[in-house]
């Protein structure tokens, strides 16, 4: 290597990780050696290495860094650029654009809609300085920035459609299709890794499956990969993805099914029905994986309960419908009575909607409690204590839903086709915890604790597994040559310490991170480097430069 050998035969500002033990990512049984990294890389692993920096390894775990398949950090990520939720849980590279709706591609019309729709998901921040409109210029502003972990992109199919048609609920003419496929095909060559959908949410839910083919063709041939949030996780979440399985097979478009999961009463114990058709769909060639996080509650926005036909026109539009008695009264029946679209058809059961966040001061008091304890304080129905908080903290309000079956949970993740995502909201006063506990949680909880999975498959799922989904070069394994990212941990001590009451706390048992051969956590506490970056596909892959 150039710059020659320090004393010893070490390389100048080496690293060596001493008698670590190793699950290199791949589902391998662990081993025990020396791993040694230097200007960002991997470049020993052995016996008897030397470096400068000694790290003393004896009786912890050497795993890849962690890889969130399903992040909602889009902001939070340039906002607190450190990032500590994600970091001190071993996360190192991060997939944002999810669920269909994020910040880039826009336009100046798009934009304020979408700050207005998406707050409840990232906050609204005053004063910040909205640089970009196009997803290359997304990804400069995280380069720019500086931040803690590494980021791939999705490019939203949400917000295609808004730049296209706005919020209108029918199908795209030729026109409006040809300028949707034309900003995809941008992106993707931008450096996207492929597209989300959010087809519960507005407008992605007024895409008929035409539409979605068209797409994902495009998608296919730049080498990318569909991650939907189909069109439901209750009474119809079979045909949902049995929908997004035929438009893979029709298009040859890879195939990742994000937060996969079977909710509410209707779907108890029936993962099992799932795992066939994803078993049927890879028999038959299918480029298909999924992830999960490994908690009950859901968790979204309020405003997403709503029937589709409510939404329709955007936020404002919305609003004016929520003090219109004719459209309260409508929107009643939908979510009491038929179960609304936007509920999954599932006729809603307010005590198990809890506030998690609120934008509007006068309503704090109101985080914690479900809709239904709201209701029973204030002899009112649910349905009013809905509408009424959608308008008063225009549309911001971020709920838990309790709607989860333990049984369902551990079935999906023991399929050789899972990977792990966190689904996790920064914002509000009681987020769910899943943000800052997912990966430590199936470490302690589900993989030392329950024997649901060995610890090896565990981190496989975490690293190897994803970084292959996304087609990152030399990321995602412990080899000679791949980027330093990297987690050493105690196998024993390693748990999710976040709570549903205390939400914000750091995982146990991590004790360092590195990305890019970079420490942003030592001792378990974060060092506030920023060595991450944008991660971009090209034709041989994804690429850091």
């Amino acid at each position: 290597m150039a710059g020659g050998r320090a004393p010893g035969g070490a390389l100048p500002g080496a690293t060596v990780f001493r008698g670590a033990t190793v699950v290199d990512g791949t589902g391998a049984d662990r081993y025990r050696a020396d791993v040694r990294i230097a200007d960002g890389l991997i470049t020993g692993i052995g016996h008897g290495l030397d470096a400068p920096t000694v790290v003393d390894a004896d009786g912890l775990v050497l795993a890849p860094g962690f890889i969130d398949m399903h992040a909602h950090s889009d902001l939070a990520l340039l906002l607190e650029p450190e990032h500590p939720a994600k970091v001190t849980q071993g996360v190192t590279c991060e997939v944002l654009g999810q669920d269909g709706l994020s910040y880039a591609p826009v336009d100046d019309t798009t934009l304020p809609a979408l700050r207005r729709q998406l707050a409840g998901w990232n906050g609204d921040p005053d004063g910040f300085d909205w640089d970009w409109r196009g997803v290359a210029g997304y990804l400069d502003r995280i380069d720019r920035t500086g931040v803690a972990v590494n980021a791939c992109y999705l490019v939203p199919h949400g917000s295609l459609r808004m730049l296209a048609m706005g919020w209108a609920n029918r199908a795209p003419t030729p026109a409006e299709l040809d300028r949707m496929r034309q900003e995809l095909a941008q992106g993707l060559l931008d450096g996207a890794v492929g597209m989300s959908s959010g087809l519960s949410y507005t407008p992605g839910m007024y895409a008929d499956t035409a539409e979605l083919v068209e797409l994902c063709t495009v998608v296919a041939a730049y080498g990318g990969f569909h991650a939907p949030h189909q069109r439901s996780y209750g009474a119809g979440a079979l045909e949902g993805y049995a929908e997004m399985v035929e438009i893979a097979r029709r298009t040859g478009c890879a195939l990742h099914l994000t937060h996969a999961t079977m909710n509410f009463g209707v779907n108890r114990g029936r993962a099992g029905e799932l795992l066939e058709l994803v078993d049927q769909a890879l028999a038959d060639g299918v480029d298909l994986t999924l992830d999960s996080y490994p908690y009950l509650p859901g968790s979204t926005t309020l405003a997403a309960l709503l029937p589709s036909w409510a939404t329709e026109g955007g936020p404002a539009a919305t609003l004016t419908r929520l003090a219109d008695p004719a459209a309260r009264e409508r929107i009643r029946y939908e979510v009491e009575e038929k179960g609304s679209d936007g509920c999954h058809g599932v006729v809603t059961d307010w005590a198990t909607i809890q506030i998690s966040g609120v934008r509007t001061a006068e309503l704090a008091r109101t985080v914690g409690r479900t809709v239904a304890e709201l209701a029973a304080e204030r002899g009112r129905s649910g349905t009013e204590v809905f509408l009424d908080l959608l308008r008063r903290d225009e549309l911001a309000t971020t709920i838990l839903q309790h709607v989860g079956h333990e049984e369902n949970v551990r079935a999906i993740m023991r399929h050789p086709a899972h990977t792990v995502g966190s689904d996790g909201l920064l914002v509000g006063a009681r987020p769910h915890p899943r943000a800052w506990g997912t990966f430590p949680r199936y470490l302690g909880h589900y993989s030392r604790e329950l024997g649901v999975l060995t610890l090896e498959e565990a981190i496989a799922r975490m690293t190897g597994r994803p970084a292959a989904r996304l087609g990152l070069h030399r990321r995602g394994l412990i080899a000679p040559g791949h980027h330093a990212d990297l987690v050493l941990l105690d196998p024993e001590k390693v748990r999710d310490a976040a709570t549903f009451e205390h939400p914000r706390l750091p995982a146990e048992g991590v004790q360092h991170v590195y990305v890019n051969g970079t420490a942003v956590v030592r001792q378990g506490r974060t060092t506030g480097a920023r060595p991450g970056r944008a991660l971009r596909r090209t034709d041989r892959g994804t690429r850091s430069l």
